[in-house]
């Protein structure tokens, strides 16, 4: 017996599991120490402090700790003591260097194999997630992912071997490292439609996009993610093509995007859906200055932020306002995650050239280059920040 047994009075016999004996054993897994030796405050200090990369390797010590790390008093606590991770999630392609002359490779310029890349903003690492089985030939090419609590929810794309729209759905638990399938996304062939999480209520959300005819869609989706469930949203007033959805406030709000006879001409309009209430408001009709690809929007709190003609723009009330301007290298901007007090911004100079990274301070309004190693130049799709 190990020692943690041994500093226990109870002695139970599990040859006879008389209902006293189960009562015993119960209490005595109670009163397990996570760490022999420490009081439980003192040893929960200590594993609100572990990377989250170790994760999986500490759920595997003992069904104590894989029920701690699992307990949402655990990642209350992580993130009251501010040793929560935030990190930015990206569907980027792979690129061939020569560290990475082995494994999955990219195919060519025009058939590149999308990876998840991982970067942690305050360190300026990267790392890349294992794929399960399912996606050994690499993601779906315009795949959209969202991240509900600790796992990574991956929806539709073109298949990468088939090249035809898909509808499987993957999910990623950071706390196990493993992969699952999810409920296929139902309905027709949907691409380029708008994605977003609601954390309270688990659960991820699909809207607009385009039909195997690139006939807009005005239809929308929610995936419960625990019940590995689909629900039918009502229709939006508007079909939305390449929109873009936020959530924020408790509502999911659909940005822009342009119906079928518009190909390409972005709306300045954008719709809420009420989850409470299930149902659609009135239309923004100006919620634009001017009508643009909203694919860098993302909710800041307080302030939405996204790249536009060359400027960060906060969306701070009802007024679009200047927050800075863009350095050079990120002319076409791929995504934005928000830290505390900082963005980050990913983007190249122009088309096919090397994918950077730059913080913004959003205090001081001053920029400062991370460092990206060449393996992780490459085009980045999309992106989410997951806290963890």
């Amino acid at each position: 017996m190990g020692d943690e047994w041994k500093s226990h009075a109870w002695v139970v016999n599990l040859t006879n599991p008389t209902n006293t004996n189960r009562i015993q054993f119960s209490f005595f897994l109670a009163k397990m120490e996570l760490i022999s030796g420490l009081p439980e405050d003192v040893a929960r200090d200590c594993m609100i402090r572990v990377p989250y990369q170790q994760f999986p390797a500490v759920a595997s010590v003992c069904k104590g700790w894989s029920a701690e790390i699992q307990s949402p008093e655990f990642h209350r606590r992580r993130r009251t003591a501010n040793h929560a991770q935030k990190i930015l999630v990206t569907v980027q392609s792979k690129i061939e260097t020569e560290k990475s002359r082995t494994g999955l490779l990219a195919k060519s310029a025009s058939n590149p194999v999308y990876r998840l890349s991982v970067l942690e903003p305050e360190t300026g690492s990267w790392s890349e997630l294992p794929l399960g089985d399912e996606l050994a030939s690499g993601l779906p090419m315009f795949c959209q992912i969202a991240c509900v609590g600790y796992e990574l929810v991956v929806i539709g794309g073109w298949d990468p071997e088939s090249w035809k729209a898909s509808n499987s759905v993957f999910i990623y638990n950071f706390l196990s490292a493993k992969w699952r399938r999810g409920a296929d996304m139902p309905g027709g062939p949907r691409t380029f439609f708008a994605c977003a999480s609601d954390q309270d209520h688990r659960m991820v959300f699909v809207a607009g996009g385009h039909d195997d005819e690139k006939n807009a869609l005005s239809s929308a989706l929610a995936y419960h993610v625990p019940r590995d469930a689909w629900l039918s949203l009502p229709d939006m007033a508007r079909e939305r093509d390449e929109c873009r959805a936020v959530f924020r406030g408790g509502a999911l709000r659909v940005i822009g995007g342009y119906c079928t006879e518009m190909q390409g001409r972005f709306e300045r309009s954008a719709e809420v859906f009420d989850v409470g209430a299930w149902r659609w408001g009135p239309v923004e009709e100006e919620f634009f200055d001017e009508g643009a690809c909203p694919r860098t929007c993302v909710d800041g709190g307080s302030v939405m932020y996204m790249c536009r003609g060359g400027d960060v723009v906060g969306l701070d009330g009802d007024t679009w306002r200047k927050v800075a301007t863009v350095p050079g290298e990120l002319r076409n901007v791929a995504c934005l995650g928000v830290l505390e007090g900082a963005l980050v911004v990913i983007g190249a100079s122009g088309f096919g050239e090397p994918h950077v990274g730059f913080l913004l301070d959003l205090g001081s309004g001053a920029w400062a280059k991370l460092v990206s190693p060449e393996e992780y130049t490459g085009h980045i799709q999309s992106g989410c920040l997951m806290e963890i």
